[in-house]
């Protein structure tokens, strides 16, 4: 029992470290690895094999230090808003579409339906995505809320949603509505605040 419950430890470990080699954001990357390095490095060491157990020791201490300073790095978020007609803002949707539509399946870009519109800079690199329009005179419709796979941590929807808050009020806006039919999606909004007020269609108050 105690070879087949070792087996199964390390098995899992490989797993959880292929699994962390898919992930396409750093962060996820980091934590899921952390946690594999952790139960190979433990593996390692019960089944005596020492070196097995000092790399992914080490591995660990690596990830745990690199999400110490992911975490505690101070990091500026800007706005950069777009012309209707820019060609970049074609090319970056063309570029993103694939990503795009597994969020937000049958998003199509209308530049005359959106009166909102702006890149999301992260320390000056362009992170994210935001199209809205208005609707009844004081709601904000999110047409697409798209970050690059990269800085999904969260902190671009918080800048938005948070940061902006005054912003979208000086605007005459008094709420965010944001609808969609993916449920990685619904998670995302209900994390920045947003509540359910029908099936596909979430809402935030500012």
């Amino acid at each position: 029992m105690q070879i087949d419950y070792l087996q199964w430890m390390g098995y899992v470990a490989s797993v959880i470290i292929m699994v962390s080699m898919m992930m396409s954001s750093i962060i996820k990357f980091r934590w899921i690895n952390c946690v594999g390095a952790l139960l190979f490095s433990t593996y390692g060491f019960l089944i005596h094999a020492y070196p097995v157990g000092v790399l992914n020791g080490i591995i660990l201490l690596v990830d745990i230090y690199y999400l110490v300073q992911i975490y505690s790095k101070k990091e500026t978020f800007e706005i950069l808003e777009i012309n209707a007609k820019s060609e970049y803002l074609k090319r970056f949707l063309s570029f993103h579409d694939e990503s795009i539509q597994k969020i937000l399946p049958g998003f199509s870009y209308n530049p005359d339906r959106n009166t909102v519109s702006f890149y999301i800079l992260r320390n000056m690199s362009v992170a994210g995505l935001f199209l809205a329009h208005r609707e009844n005179t004081n709601e904000l419709h999110v047409g697409l809320d798209y970050v690059l796979p990269e800085y999904k941590d969260f902190k671009n929807g918080k800048y938005v949603y948070f940061s902006l808050k005054q912003k979208f009020i000086d605007l005459g806006y008094s709420k965010v509505v944001a609808k969609g039919n993916n449920v990685s999606y619904f998670r995302y909004l209900k994390k920045l605040g947003f509540k359910k007020v029908k099936p596909g269609e979430y809402c935030k108050e500012l």
